[in-house]
């Protein structure tokens, strides 16, 4: 009895001994006197395939890689082989022959010097190369235990709209558009939704694209990315929020270690463990600390520049052992309109940014609550109450003190895997020069 089996590691060694069949395409091609040797691609996974009958020889002499075969053959164990096992072919069906492939996507040293602006004009190509797609399954696996955790802290999943009649920061850097007779904007941010929707469910949250038409075209930064966004009502402080952050962050990590195994060796990832609170301090003490601890001057007047970041994650490294670090106290100049401002010290607010592995990941704080101090806010940062009329709605109706942050997806994928340009962490980027495949 011949059975049809996919090529997840875990199926394939329940099948060892066993007749089976299989498809995908054919990642790469070898031959040895007179025995070949394919590696077929699934979406699960890879295995060998040794041909060694005449027939089947020149049928696999005349394949380009990416073609696709369906085989059938004996599973065998194979201790010398990175899947453990292989399969004896005994027949071969093409199903679609490939054309030559733009791009070297088997052999990783090879592809490694690739740049990277071909890579992304290839991309349907390039991620189809095993590191890049172990980045992507790791993403989506990132995206599911995210949901996973909110769900099982009864938070409600919304839907917001990305078409908005302004940006939830209210400045200037949005995509404008057309909208039938009216002018409209690609939303900056769900913010302003999932706040109003903490009077509805009290605690929520989004996975879903935002735009932002900042110009820098930095290793760091896309034009469109996918920001995981929470909020929840009835907080005490801001460290409510930041207790959230870290239980979430730590179940992610938790879940991507359980989940990602082969990805992660792969990719040759090492996850995140710590059972302790990651540290927090102040920016005003981040600042210092990078003064004092390595002779350098931040050169972002109210933040942390990018050196910055990479220095006060060395910090955490050598002082706490960890990856990631909050940094709290974020002056009210450098923070949106609804942030709420630390009443002991009213030039700063309760907010806060996490940082990983050199990079900000996260931003998030405490909102203001009560409808006449967004209104007077609303005039000490320059903006006009009737422009926010549906948003401050729900404050004249009882509104909870809440709080919430916003995680970029592909910035965490970048970080976790310790990549160096956020785009290899993106599918298909959108930044200030790329706006195709």
């Amino acid at each position: 009895m011949t059975t049809k089996v996919s090529l997840l590691p875990s199926v394939l060694m329940s099948h060892i001994n066993e007749e089976v069949f299989l498809h995908g395409w054919i990642h790469s091609y070898r031959k040895m006197g007179g025995i070949a040797f394919l590696v077929i691609r699934d979406g699960c996974g890879t295995v060998q395939v040794v041909i060694e009958t005449p027939e089947l020889l020149e049928i696999s002499e005349d394949l380009i890689r990416e073609s696709i075969v369906e085989v059938t053959g004996f599973l065998v164990s194979q201790p010398n082989v990175k899947q453990g096992v292989e399969v004896q072919a005994r027949a071969i069906n093409v199903l679609v022959k490939s054309e030559t492939l733009p791009i070297e996507i088997d052999r990783q040293k090879i592809f490694n010097k690739i740049d990277l602006d071909v890579l992304l004009k290839h991309r349907s190509c390039s991620l189809r190369n095993l590191r890049t797609r172990a980045v992507f399954k790791i993403q989506s696996v990132l995206g599911k235990a995210f949901r996973e955790f909110l769900d099982s802290q009864s938070f409600v999943e919304i839907h917001s709209p990305k078409i908005v009649k302004m940006g939830a920061e209210g400045g200037s850097e949005v995509f404008s558009l057309k909208y039938f007779e009216q002018s409209a904007y690609l939303t900056q941010s769900p913010q302003l939704y999932k706040q109003i929707m903490v009077g509805v469910f009290e605690k929520v949250y989004e996975i879903g694209p935002v735009y932002r038409a900042e110009e820098h075209n930095t290793s760091r930064h896309l034009n469109e990315y996918i920001s995981m966004d929470v909020e929840f009502g009835f907080i005490n402080s801001e460290q409510d929020i930041i207790d959230l952050h870290q239980a979430l962050l730590k179940y992610v990590f938790g879940y991507v270690q359980d989940q990602c195994e082969p990805e992660l060796n792969e990719l040759n990832v090492i996850v995140p463990q710590s059972q302790n609170a990651f540290p927090q301090i102040t920016l005003e003490e981040a600042v210092k600390v990078v003064k004092d601890e390595y002779k350098y001057v931040c050169t972002k007047p109210g933040d942390l520049d990018p050196e910055a970041e990479r220095l006060i994650c060395r910090y955490a490294q050598e002082k706490y052992g960890v990856d990631v670090i909050y940094i709290t106290s974020y002056p009210v100049k450098k923070r949106p309109f609804y942030t709420m401002p630390n009443s002991e010290k009213p030039e700063l607010t309760k907010s806060f940014d996490v940082l990983f592995r050199g990079l900000e990941i996260t931003t998030g704080g405490q909102r203001i609550h009560e409808y006449s101090h967004l209104i007077s806010n609303l005039d000490k940062f320059g903006y006009k109450a009737d422009d926010f009329e549906g948003y401050l709605e729900c404050f004249k109706f009882g509104m909870p003190p809440h709080g919430g942050f916003g995680m970029g997806l592909e910035r965490l994928t970048k970080q976790l895997c310790n990549l160096d340009n956020v785009r290899l962490a993106t599918l298909f980027p959108r930044d200030r020069n790329r706006i195709i495949p």
